[in-house]
């Protein structure tokens, strides 16, 4: 039996620390927009890196459009700062540190659970889940991500 999050599963309600060492409540913005939330596996990394300065550059569209960007990782708070300040991130990073979050959503780990798994949420504003997409190459996340989000407006 599959664990964790499924296509039509409401998302749960959750919170952390951001990259700030703010509480950051999902209630927040939960059935007020469209949410991607993203779990990666490590803060700059070469992949890594590459999802988030691609979703940093649609960030202003998503946010026209009533979207909001979350990325999660088990990186510290301070890890987290310093990837959102070196390259100009403007969205809610938050610390898994205890793994906690990648339970609750079911992400599993890859490489013979070397490797925290990468997987793209999309919420809809009813607080659906409309599409979850796992694969390590985070390439293969950009485009899917945008074409969803912009069909969920």
């Amino acid at each position: 039996m599959q664990e964790g999050l499924k296509v039509g599963d409401k998302l749960p309600l959750f919170g952390a620390k951001d990259q700030n060492g703010n509480d950051f409540y999902i209630a927040s913005v939960l059935e007020k927009k469209v949410l991607v939330i993203y779990f990666y596996p490590k803060d700059d990394t070469p992949g890594c890196t590459k999802q988030a300065c691609f979703l940093r550059d649609q960030y202003e569209e998503f946010k026209t459009i009533g979207a909001e960007v979350i990325g999660i990782s088990g990186d510290s708070i301070g890890m987290h700062k310093k990837f959102a300040s070196k390259y100009d991130l403007p969205f809610i990073l938050l610390s898994d540190a205890d793994k906690s979050l990648r339970k609750l959503f079911g992400v599993k780990t890859n490489m013979f659970g070397l490797i925290p798994g990468r997987v793209t949420y999309i919420v809809d504003k009813k607080g659906v889940v409309q599409m979850i997409f796992e694969d390590m190459n985070a390439t293969n996340h950009l485009e899917k991500t945008v074409e969803k989000v912009k069909s969920l407006i």
